[in-house]
């Protein structure tokens, strides 16, 4: 091969590697213009997006503002409606106090005829020597809440006989503990059991009409028959039961439909307020012995179960107390005398609200 021909071919290489590198630099071009053109519209979206939240973190600071002044109007607002509503009551409870609901007594007066000796002497002895009953209670004002505890039924009571300062809980509607709070105030002071002592009773209660009365814990028992059970509170132990002689038991109050038996004490000792199948629309009741816990007379009220909430017994009356489905004021609507001492006029009573969670 000649000179020439050496020359040439390397000419020809020259350029086809001048055009391979010019072609690279344009692909190298276009690679970059492209990164940089995506470069900038990232940029361009993230100004976009800083400047939209930013704009939203003030609208919805500006939203919260708002809402905490309409908290605050609302609040405002409810405190008024609740010191109008507060006025409201004292007015009904003075023109209820004015004029007077017509009271609901029934007398027993079968018993009456047939043991009207033994009652004149039960008043003029045993009413004369541990109470007056003469001085019956005069109204019952507005529900007062002491304390929050645990579920939304239950019960709290101290000894119904005796002067212990010791508070009771029953939490719920059927366990087998029950706390005691020392005095009052440590019921209402701390949190839930923290100065709670615990008792776990040996057989689990139901529904929410147990008693502590004279140092004993009275309360029911449901295994097939509904039992009571009297247990000692000193030390712990069982010291009868019963089971309750009444068939197809029934809830005694129609607001209350986890109670079946409502154990109450007054001057006289202990009664059993129930219902039954057999006379389904009222409440009977039963007087008990608390030694023996035997049943020493029944009778069937006129006091019906629908809408009632609760009930209690003083002087040998039973107070059945009712309300509405939906909370309202509750009253005294019903009251059965089985001793003839309670006067008529002495009927006009009422609650201000649901009480049938609270002894």
């Amino acid at each position: 091969m000649g000179p020439w021909h050496c020359l040439l071919l390397l000419t020809l290489l020259a350029g086809a590697l001048r055009a391979q590198q010019q072609q690279f630099m344009e692909y190298v071009e276009r690679r970059l213009t492209l990164l940089e053109e995506r470069i900038s519209q990232w940029h361009d979206q993230s100004s976009r997006y800083s400047t939209e939240l930013r704009d939203f973190k003030n609208q919805v600071l500006g939203m919260l503002e708002t809402a905490e002044k309409e908290r605050e109007a609302m609040r405002s607002e409810a405190e008024s409606a609740a010191v109008r509503v507060d006025r409201l009551e004292r007015e009904v409870d003075y023109l209820e106090t004015q004029n007077p609901a017509p009271p609901c007594v029934e007398v027993d007066e079968t018993l009456m005829e047939k043991q009207v000796a033994t009652a004149k002497q039960r008043k003029n002895e045993k009413y004369t020597k541990l109470t007056d009953c003469s001085d019956t209670i005069a109204s019952v004002r507005a529900m007062k809440i002491l304390k929050r505890f645990g579920s939304i039924s239950g019960l709290w009571t101290k000894d119904a006989a005796g002067n212990s300062e010791k508070i009771y809980v029953f939490d719920g509607t059927a366990n087998d503990t029950v706390y005691v709070f020392p005095r009052m105030r440590e019921f209402t002071l701390f949190s839930a059991t923290r100065k709670a002592a615990r008792i776990k009773l040996p057989y689990p209660w139901v529904g929410t009409g147990h008693l502590v009365y004279d140092g004993h814990l009275y309360y029911i028992r449901q295994q097939g028959p509904f039992q009571v059970i009297k247990f000692n509170l000193a030390n712990k132990t069982v010291v009868d039961s019963s089971v309750f002689p009444a068939e197809e038991q029934i809830p005694v109050f129609g607001l209350s439909p986890f109670t079946y038996i409502e154990v109450a004490a007054d001057e006289e000792g202990l009664w059993a307020i129930y219902a039954t199948k057999e006379d389904e629309k009222n409440i009977c009741l039963a007087k008990l012995d608390p030694t023996s816990l035997d049943i020493e007379q029944m009778w069937d009220t006129p006091c019906p179960r629908e809408n009632a909430e609760g009930a209690f017994v003083v002087c040998g009356a039973l107070h059945v107390v009712y309300n509405t489905r939906l909370p309202s004021r509750s009253r005294v609507q019903c009251v059965f005398d089985v001793s003839g001492t309670l006067a008529p006029e002495d009927d006009n009573w009422r609650f201000s609200s649901h009480a049938r969670e609270a002894s």
